[in-house]
């Protein structure tokens, strides 16, 4: 569709004064009473060469102590940090070091394998894990990520805080090697 040359005039002084490609197409067919497609707008201005202008904020990229004034990104948890939420063993407010740079707990015994091949369909990953004292289990990552232990060897066996710490650090080790 051709404009008018008061309708091109008119589409420039829109277009200089940094409306959107929807507003220029809303005010073509409100004062002029000519419907366009958004596409069709779209290659009129690039037709008589419009520049459409930027409204985002411009952000100095060459300095990186410069950064935009927008919320922060939400920040996100790997694979270790969401298992240790799951297990009720993630820390809460400012007590101590960061769980992922607290030293593994000394003496705990944990050991982890990973099954080389892994034959259940609703696992990311499955292996085995021995708890001091010789009580073993089989361990489960599902497909959401979320990791579980089953089938122990001792009914009731339920380690303790440190134990489940370990093995949640023996099992991020583990997983990182494959």
């Amino acid at each position: 569709m051709t404009l008018t040359p008061e309708q091109t005039k008119a589409v420039s002084e829109w277009i200089a004064a940094g409306d959107t490609l929807y507003a220029v197409q809303k005010k073509l067919a409100d004062q002029f009473k000519v419907s366009m497609t958004y596409m069709d707008v779209r290659f009129m201005v690039d037709d008589l060469n419009l520049q459409l202008k930027d409204t985002a904020p411009k952000v100095d990229a060459s300095d990186v102590t410069k950064t935009p004034e927008a919320a922060p990104a939400p920040e996100k948890k790997g694979f270790l940090e969401k298992a240790k939420e799951k297990l009720g063993l993630a820390p809460s407010g400012d007590e101590g070091l960061p769980a992922e740079d607290a030293p593994p707990p000394a003496g705990t015994g944990v050991s982890v394998t990973v099954d080389k091949v892994n034959l259940n369909p609703s696992a990311m990953a499955t292996g085995t894990v021995t708890f001091p004292g010789g009580v073993t289990g089989k361990w489960i990552v599902d497909l959401q990520g979320r990791p579980g232990i089953t089938e122990v060897s001792k009914p009731g066996y339920r380690p303790s805080q440190a134990e489940a710490q370990a093995f949640m650090q023996e099992l991020s080790l583990a997983l990182q090697q494959y």
